[in-house]
C-alpha cells in the first residue's frame, strides 16, 4: 500500500547549493505526485511541540461559556473558537464533530491594517491563562519560519529564484489552529465525521498530531490511505492556492479525519501569503498557458472560507 514520503529538510539550510537542490527535488516530487509528505529534521524542539499540545488541552478544558466568549462568530477575520458541529468542511456530508481555536498573525489594535478593517487583519482572542499567549506566539513563529523554509525549497524545485516567495511571506495570512476531536460514541458514524473530506485552501498546511489515528489521504488511485503518527514529524500538504499558483504542477489532495476511538488532538498551521499578494500562475510558469486568472490571496481565501461557515456573511 502507498505511504507518504518522509523528507528531511535540514539540507535547505546548507550553504551547498547541491544539498538545497537535492531536498528541493524530493519536495517537488512529493508535491507533484501525492501533495502530502512528512517533514523531519525541521528544527522545532520536541518539547515545544508537546507544550503546545498541553496548552491546547488547557484551552479546550475551559468552560463552554468562556470559549464562546471568544467565538469565531464574533470575528470577521477567521479568529477564535469554533464550537462542536459548527463547521462543515464537506457541506454535503454534514457537520464536523470537532472543536477548534484559531490564532492568526498577531497585530496590535492600532495597527494600520486593523484600523482600516482589512480582511484577515484583525486582533486575536486570548484566553485568560498564564503565559498562554506568549507560548502560542512562540510556536506560531516556529511554524512560520518552517513554512518559509519550505517555500524556499519550492522555489528551487520550480526553477525560480530561491527568494521568489519571500516577499509575499512578510506578514502572511497564517492561522494556527488547535483541534480537539472527541471519542466517537457511534459505531455507525460516517467515515469522515471528524472532518469532512476536503482540500485545504492556502499554500501549505503543517500538521502536528498526537498518537491517535484519524487522518486519511486520498491517493491518485482513488484509495484512502492512513497518515500514521511519525514521532517528531509534521505532516505537510499542498493547498489549493499553491496548486493554482503553480498552474497545477503541484497538487492539492483531498483528506479527511475519521471519528477517533479515543479523544484526539492535532495542531494545524495554515500558511497563505500576504493578503494583497497576487496569485498569478504566469509568475511561476511563465511559458505555460495559465489555467487560472490572477486573484489576490485575500479574495481567494475569503471566498473559500465563506462556504465553510454557515454563519458567515459574504466578504467576511
Amino acid at each position: 500500500m502507498q505511504s507518504l514520503p518522509i523528507i528531511s529538510v535540514a539540507g535547505l539550510n546548507s550553504p551547498d547549493p547541491a544539498d538545497r537542490a537535492r531536498v528541493a527535488a524530493e519536495l517537488g516530487r512529493a508535491c507533484r505526485e501525492v501533495g502530502f509528505f512528512y517533514v523531519v529534521d525541521h528544527g522545532i524542539p520536541a518539547e515545544r511541540i508537546q507544550r503546545a499540545f498541553g496548552d491546547a488541552r488547557q484551552l479546550f478544558e475551559l468552560p463552554l461559556r468562556d470559549k464562546q466568549a471568544m467565538s469565531i462568530k464574533l470575528s470577521p477575520h477567521n479568529r477564535g473558537y469554533v464550537a462542536m458541529a459548527d463547521e462543515r468542511l464537506n457541506p454535503r456530508a454534514g457537520a464536523d464533530m470537532k472543536e477548534a481555536f484559531n490564532i492568526g498573525t498577531e497585530f496590535a489594535a492600532d495597527h494600520p491594517d486593523v484600523v482600516a478593517g482589512k480582511p484577515f487583519r484583525g486582533v486575536n482572542f486570548w484566553p485568560e491563562l498564564a503565559q498562554w499567549r506568549d507560548r502560542m506566539l512562540t510556536y506560531f513563529n516556529d511554524c512560520l519560519e518552517l513554512g518559509r523554509l519550505l517555500h524556499k525549497g519550492f522555489s528551487i524545485d520550480l526553477g525560480l529564484a530561491e527568494t521568489h516567495f519571500e516577499e509575499h511571506l512578510a506578514e502572511p495570512v497564517a492561522t494556527l489552529r488547535l483541534l480537539r476531536y472527541p471519542a466517537s460514541a457511534h459505531k455507525e458514524a460516517r467515515e469522515d465525521a471528524g472532518a469532512g473530506a476536503h482540500t485545504d485552501y492556502g499554500n501549505i498546511t503543517l500538521l502536528a498530531t498526537d498518537e491517535v489515528a484519524g487522518l486519511q489521504v486520498l491517493t491518485r488511485q482513488n484509495e484512502w490511505i492512513e497518515a500514521p503518527y511519525v514521532p517528531g514529524a509534521y505532516v505537510c500538504n499542498i493547498g489549493d492556492c499553491l496548486m493554482r499558483w503553480s498552474n497545477d504542477i503541484y497538487v492539492s489532495t483531498p483528506h479527511r479525519v475519521r471519528p477517533p476511538k479515543r479523544e484526539r488532538y492535532s495542531i494545524a498551521f495554515f500558511l497563505e501569503v500576504d493578503p494583497d499578494a497576487i496569485v498569478d500562475p504566469r509568475d511561476v510558469v511563465p511559458n505555460a498557458e495559465p489555467k487560472y486568472p490572477p486573484v489576490t490571496c485575500g479574495d481567494y481565501l475569503a471566498a473559500r472560507l465563506n462556504a465553510t461557515y454557515a454563519h458567515r456573511q459574504p466578504g467576511a
